[in-house]
């Protein structure tokens, strides 16, 4: 069963495909994808992969988390499911 991870601290000029070969050093990755802004169409920062097996997202924990790539620290941590916005009332202006 394939474990997606956090990544926080990702470079700017960072591409899915730079995230993806960097944590295939510590197994089989199923998905690299940074974050974009809707807006800017730029990066935000941080995005998530997906490992193949929970000892491979165990190794790139080990292995990545708070260590240099391309410039930055990285952030690795098990990513935890969305949390959904309550509803909030309404205002009236």
């Amino acid at each position: 069963m394939s474990t997606k991870l956090y990544v926080g601290g990702v470079p700017y000029t960072s591409s899915n495909d730079d995230l993806k070969n960097h944590f295939a050093q510590a197994g089989a990755v199923v998905s690299a994808q940074i974050i974009i802004d809707k807006m800017t169409n730029r990066s935000k920062g941080f995005g998530f992969v997906e490992m193949e097996s929970e000892e491979g997202a165990n190794k790139a924990i080990a292995m990545f988390h708070g260590q240099d790539f391309m410039g930055r620290s990285l952030t690795v941590n098990i990513a935890r499911p969305m949390v959904a916005r309550e509803e909030r009332p309404r205002r009236s202006f």
